[in-house]
């Protein structure tokens, strides 16, 4: 996607402050932090959310729970952290790449709003 904020991360057109990387996932801090630890960690292929995923291309959100579990370990969240990723407009999705957010470091609200 050639106006995908994301994808132009992953190309190196924009910078961004990595913290993780590989053939197929890049990981970087938020510009905008919602806790002390917030770190996006996204497919380096575009898809749109999880909406867009298939049986075929599943696999890669694996991948990025496992990436996830090991953030969380050398950031250490060891008191717990959130990951989630939104949906659509109204699940507050404001990058239509599929990312999920990294969160911790702080106890966080129960509320999910």
């Amino acid at each position: 996607m050639n106006d995908c904020l994301f994808c132009k991360i992953i190309k190196g057109e924009i910078p961004s402050s990595k913290v993780y990387e590989d053939d197929s996932i890049l990981a970087f801090k938020d510009i905008n932090p919602q806790a002390p630890v917030h770190i996006l960690i996204i497919p380096k292929e575009h898809y749109d959310s999880v909406d867009a995923l298939t049986e075929e291309t599943a696999p890669i959100v694996g991948k990025i729970m496992l990436v996830a579990k090991q953030l969380a370990a050398e950031f250490h969240l060891d008191n717990g952290y959130r990951l989630v990723t939104n949906i659509g407009e109204n699940g507050g999705q404001t990058v239509k790449h599929l990312h999920f957010h990294l969160v911790g470091g702080v106890k966080l609200s129960e509320k999910m709003n």
